[in-house]
């Protein structure tokens, strides 16, 4: 018994520590140039995800936001913070904010925001809840068997494209026949979800 335990064990802590937030970074808050709060924009001021990510609807990157787009702002508010300095010496020196990325997929994973979004897979599907973070963290491990859990039965997460940017929406009552009902009106080819090429190309 005590060498079934001596093999066992060590790929059970092996399996364990892979999977733990150690390795993961799951609520991770990684070191940023300035601590922007999606709490205070998103859920205090009700600012829309496009207006900082312009291109989620269009493109594989959801984009992050020039000087100029915090600038709209904060010429007129906070102008003297502290904290904001780095951004208003952005505006002046007309060089870009060095945001570290919170997701970071591995090269040989494709991506594309524009793609979900436009098949009704909101932004908090992936993201955690964004709007209630002062600091923006991972909240999911990115594992491909996370993935491939909403690409085998996408009708449990899919949701009416209204309600894609909206972070405080939350599943009806009625959420997987609706969900079949949103993945039949969009399209979504479910027998092909789960082939290798759709995200290894």
């Amino acid at each position: 018994m005590g060498l079934i335990l001596l093999i066992v064990l060590p790929f059970g802590i092996g399996f364990a520590l892979v999977r733990s937030p150690y390795s993961t970074g799951v609520s991770d808050v990684p070191h940023q140039p300035v601590p922007f709060s999606h709490e205070h924009h998103v859920s205090g001021l009700g600012i829309d995800c496009r207006y900082c990510h312009t291109s989620v609807e269009h493109s594989a990157f959801a984009g992050i936001p020039p000087t100029e787009t915090c600038m709209t702002c904060h010429s007129q508010i906070w102008t003297n913070a502290a904290m904001l300095e780095p951004v208003r010496e952005s505006w002046r020196t007309g060089s870009p904010l060095r945001w570290t990325r919170v997701y970071d997929l591995p090269d040989y994973v494709y991506f594309n925001h524009g793609i979900h979004v436009s098949h009704g897979i909101g932004c908090t599907t992936c993201h955690g809840p964004i709007g209630r973070m002062p600091l923006t963290r991972q909240a999911t491990t990115l594992f491909m068997s996370w993935c491939l859990d909403c690409h085998r039965e996408p009708e449990r997460y899919v949701r009416p494209r209204e309600h894609v940017f909206d972070p405080d929406w939350t599943p009806p009552e009625n959420q997987l026949a609706q969900g079949r009902e949103l993945v039949h009106e969009y399209q979504i080819r479910v027998g092909k979800l789960t082939d290798c090429y759709q995200c290894h190309r």
